[in-house]
């Protein structure tokens, strides 16, 4: 809800003019203004409004044609963007912005001077911006990463350095741009998944001018021609399940594994590497931090690094004595390149933005849709939003979809009213893109993150146990039947049970085990690779069989 309502004000006191690029609409609906000649008169006037400032209009809704506040309903607002929305592609245009305020509804609306108009009220009144150009289609050269790597050892201060092209201050002043929460901030420390994004062109990188401005964000979507999202995840060790979601349950193409020079490897540092090699991902290791510490010891820490790969039978390969060709060529599942860096001096910066310039794709877009939810949340005016990676297939605004499964095992008919893209509007999200889909037909306290949507004529079945292939990486004794570990299996972070066939798995074994959530049923195919962990222990393991819950 926005506080600030200088724009309200300024788009009344403008009011409606023959040659101006304001229009007030109380309320727009499918059946009266879709219908018939009304939708191209009304595409019409839309594009005279456009016109007359200069490729962009501002439409008032809420309000009656002289500008008096009415107020409208919540679901009377989101049919109302919705057919504004439509209107909009109508005149190859799109709606940039949208905000709200609340006043009471229909005769005791407040004029806008009125400290009243408040978020508790019963109606709405809106302001959206929209502006010349059909929405985004985005191309296919668009990499996803995750980061990993220890708490403390730079993370996030080396994400906002790359996308904003900002030196850190050396008390992580461009890790700012990254956390989502404001204790995050306070604190110094991620306590969730967040996101960054920054693009390349024929002329260089694209980069956030001011991240903390979300239309600056969605132009690096509208103006790259390649772009790079960051998954940046979790380093400290109580929310290491969070890093394991953001490892599993997102589309990554490629891994960006941190080790502070002034530290080295720590026991998070192993957790972390295994389960980005675990789950297959092409990862390249930053040493940050290199300015903090002399030659010497940016040796030793390079040297404790290859060891551990080694040790995991893995080949690390050095940039700055390989070169980025030879990274490029080499990185594989079993290659790691070694890039030094640092986010103050931007050394090493400079061979990142190479490296994700010109790295290939390596996710695969084929197959139906399918995404899983990682969250969800609610937007004045639009409804409830589901957020995740887009994992199979390509989705549409006006699909429809099935959500689900429920606790009962049931799926719920939802359509999408809409798809942003790191606060930019796309008309439609493939395979790796981090999106958020607006959807019609359901509540958002109805959504739980290890949902899934799907399209509605695909037939998902629930699946409360499965058969699967595992291998124990990590474990004190010995895993026996009923063995409860948390199983993370794309944004599903569920407690199960393991029955393994022999009666027992010991550490290194690989093994074929029943799994059974605990609580609830899931959509879950073959094939699918999950991490398990409880303590200490951990795993992974890969689907070979379902048994859908009849």
């Amino acid at each position: 809800m926005s506080r600030d309502r200088a724009l309200l004000e300024r788009a009344l006191e403008r009011g409606e003019q023959d040659g101006g690029s304001v229009e007030f609409k109380e309320r727009l609906s499918r059946d009266v203004h879709l219908e018939g000649g009304r939708r191209e008169s009304l595409a019409a006037q839309l594009r005279h409004r456009m016109l007359s400032g200069d490729g962009e209009a501002t439409y008032v809704v809420g309000v009656t044609d002289d500008g008096g506040l009415a107020g409208v309903d919540h679901d009377t607002f989101s049919e109302t963007m919705d057919v504004l929305s439509l209107l909009a592609e109508e005149a190859d245009a799109h709606i940039d912005d949208v905000q709200t305020w609340g006043v009471p509804s229909g005769s005791d609306a407040e004029s806008p001077d009125d400290d009243r108009l408040q978020e508790s009220a019963n109606g709405l009144v809106g302001v959206a911006t929209i502006r010349d150009g059909g929405v985004l289609e985005t191309d296919d050269e668009h990499v996803v990463v995750g980061t990993a790597g220890h708490v403390d050892h730079g993370k996030s201060t080396l994400v906002g350095s790359l996308v904003t092209g900002t030196p850190d201050d050396g008390d992580g002043a461009t890790r700012s741009y990254l956390d989502v929460q404001p204790h995050e901030v306070e604190r110094g420390l991620s306590a969730d998944l967040s996101y960054a994004v920054y693009g390349f062109d024929d002329d260089g990188p694209v980069r956030v001018r001011n991240p903390n401005r979300k239309s600056d964000r969605a132009e690096v979507v509208e103006e790259a021609d390649r772009l790079v999202s960051f998954v940046d995840t979790v380093g400290h060790e109580p929310w290491l399940r969070t890093t394991i979601r953001g490892l599993v349950g997102q589309k990554l193409d490629y891994g960006l594994l941190v080790v502070a020079a002034d530290d080295g490897p720590t026991r998070t540092t192993r957790e972390h590497l295994g389960v980005l090699l675990a789950t297959d991902l092409p990862t390249i290791v930053a040493i940050t931090k290199t300015d903090a510490v002399d030659d010497e010891r940016v040796e030793e820490v390079e040297r404790e690094v290859e060891r551990l790969l080694r040790d995991v039978e893995k080949s690390p390969l050095r940039v700055a004595r390989h070169g980025v060709d030879a990274a490029i060529e080499e990185i594989s599942e079993r290659v790691v390149p070694i890039v030094e860096t640092s986010a103050i001096t931007m050394d090493g910066l400079e061979t990142l933005d190479e490296l994700f310039d010109r790295l290939p794709k390596t996710s695969q877009d084929a197959g139906e849709f399918r995404m899983y939810v990682d969250r969800s949340y609610s937007v004045t005016g639009v409804g409830a939003v589901a957020s995740g990676t887009v994992m199979s297939g390509e989705v549409e605004a006006g699909d429809e979809l099935l959500i689900g499964p429920t606790a009962d095992g049931r799926f719920r008919e939802v359509e999408v009213r809409s798809i942003e893209m790191h606060y930019h509007r796309v008309d439609k999200a493939q395979a790796g893109r981090i999106v958020g889909i607006a959807l019609k037909g359901i509540k958002e306290s109805t959504i739980e993150r290890g949902m899934a949507l799907v399209p509605r004529d695909s037939a998902p079945e629930p699946v409360r146990e499965f058969e699967a292939e595992v291998m124990v990486l990590n474990h004190p004794t010995r895993i026996g039947d009923g063995y409860e570990p948390v199983v993370h299996l794309e944004t599903i972070g569920e407690a199960a049970a393991f029955h393994p066939e022999d009666g027992r798995l010991l550490p290194g074994d690989t093994g074929d085990t029943t799994v059974r959530f605990k609580f609830r049923p899931y959509l879950v195919e073959e094939g699918q690779k999950f991490v398990f962990r409880e303590g200490r222990s951990k795993g992974v393991g890969t689907v070979t069989d379902v048994r859908p819950v009849d």
